[in-house]
Order: structure tokens, then C-alpha cells, then sequence
């Protein structure tokens, strides 16, 4: 029933507390937005929940694997798009598609097929050989997208996948998020536009390292 299970979840740096004994469940195949100012604790908890980070105290279940004791399974099952640009800017848009398809052990039949796919999310067919650090912010963010999921992961984890894009090129990047949860996908978002959150199935509220509020979009603004 549930892609994520956080248990007391907690990251010190030194005395600093960043995240603070944090719990939540996400269920499959939802949207789960995660929100808070700069600051807040998001993007720690985010690095945590791939494997990244080791936490200081406590665990989370991703795609049932524990954070804390098989943190190279969890990277392997999931997406990570994070919110510095996560594409390189000098290789061309197929060599950061075969790049990362690699990375994640596709190759042959597999990886053509999923490379077409990207070129296509990405609206790129044709487009090759471009430089990726020439294309438009909202292109790369969704070439960007399509790397990330290459290998159908179940649960993606996007970091202020949207920072610095133009509106339009926003909402046409989450037309192509809800679109993978319709999927089946479960999608962890980090955003600080409040008119994103509308598109979350469930919303947490995070300040300060503590959560501070949770629910849908409508039970929030009630």
C-alpha cells in the first residue's frame, strides 16, 4: 500500500538538527508534495530518502528497502532528479540519455526503446546531437525527467524540479508528472510554488526540521 514508510527519521550536522524526528507515509501512485521555505529541512530529507545521506537516527522504508542499512538497493529502485540542473551540459542530448541509461544497466533493444521515449517526453526527436547546456530551461528539465525515470523506476524523487523555469514550462512539466502517476508511479516533490502544490495528492508541510501540517490540497486551504 505505501511506496515510502519514515520511522523518527532524523539528520544532525554538529549540534544543528536539520531534519527532526520526522514520519510520514506515502502510498503508491501518489503525488506527495513536500513543502517548505529555503531551509526548512527538505532537500535533506530528500537525499536521505535516496540513500545519499546516512541518517542520524531512524529509517525509512523506500520501495521496502531500509535507508539506513541498504541504501545501494534504494538507489537502484528509484529516480533522483535533483534540484541542481542533473543533466552535463558539454554532451550532447543522446550521449546524456546513453549515459544514464547506462548507469542504470540498460543497453540493446532496452535502451533504444527507452531512448526514443525520452526524446520524445522531451520533444527532442531530431535533436540529438544538440549540446544539452544550449537547449531551453524547460527542455532540459524535461530531458532531465526523462533520464531520470529511463528505467521505469516505481518511485521518482524530484528535488524543486521546477526552480527557475517559466510558468508555461511548468505546467507543461507537470502535465508530464501527473502523467507518470497515472502510471502507477509514485512522485516525491519538493516545491516552494504554492499553485504546485494544487497538483499533489497530499501535502506535508515541513519548517525548521519539523512537520508541521499534512493534507490534501483542499483540507489545507480549509
Amino acid at each position: 500500500m505505501y511506496s515510502i514508510e519514515v520511522n523518527n527519521l532524523t539528520k544532525k550536522f554538529g549540534d544543528f538538527v536539520s531534519v527532526d524526528n520526522v514520519s510520514f507515509k506515502v502510498k503508491k501512485g501518489e503525488i506527495f508534495g513536500f513543502l517548505g521555505a529555503n531551509g526548512a529541512g527538505k532537500s535533506t530529507t530528500i537525499r536521505m530518502l535516496c540513500g545519499i545521506l546516512e541518517p542520524t537516527e531512524g529509517d525509512a522504508l523506500v520501495g521496502g528497502f531500509s535507508v539506513a542499512n541498504d541504501p545501494d538497493k534504494v538507489k537502484l529502485n528509484i529516480g533522483y532528479m535533483s534540484q541542481r540542473f542533473s543533466l552535463y551540459n558539454d554532451l550532447t542530448v543522446e550521449e546524456n540519455i546513453n549515459f544514464f541509461g547506462g548507469v542504470y544497466g540498460l543497453k540493446g533493444k532496452d535502451l533504444e526503446e527507452r531512448k526514443k521515449w525520452v526524446l520524445q517526453i522531451s520533444n527532442l526527436i531530431g535533436k540529438e546531437k544538440i549540446i544539452t547546456g544550449s537547449l531551453p530551461g524547460g527542455i532540459k528539465q524535461r530531458l532531465a525527467l526523462g533520464t531520470a525515470v529511463i528505467h521505469k523506476p516505481k518511485i521518482v524523487f524530484l528535488d524543486e524540479p521546477t526552480s527557475g523555469v517559466d510558468p508555461i514550462s511548468r505546467r507543461s512539466f507537470w502535465d508530464l508528472i501527473v502523467n507518470l502517476s497515472e502510471e502507477g508511479i509514485t512522485i516525491f516533490v519538493t516545491t516552494h510554488y504554492l499553485e504546485e502544490a494544487e497538483f499533489c495528492n497530499n501535502i506535508m508541510l515541513i519548517n525548521a526540521g519539523k512537520i508541521i501540517a499534512e493534507g490534501n490540497p483542499s483540507e489545507l486551504k480549509t
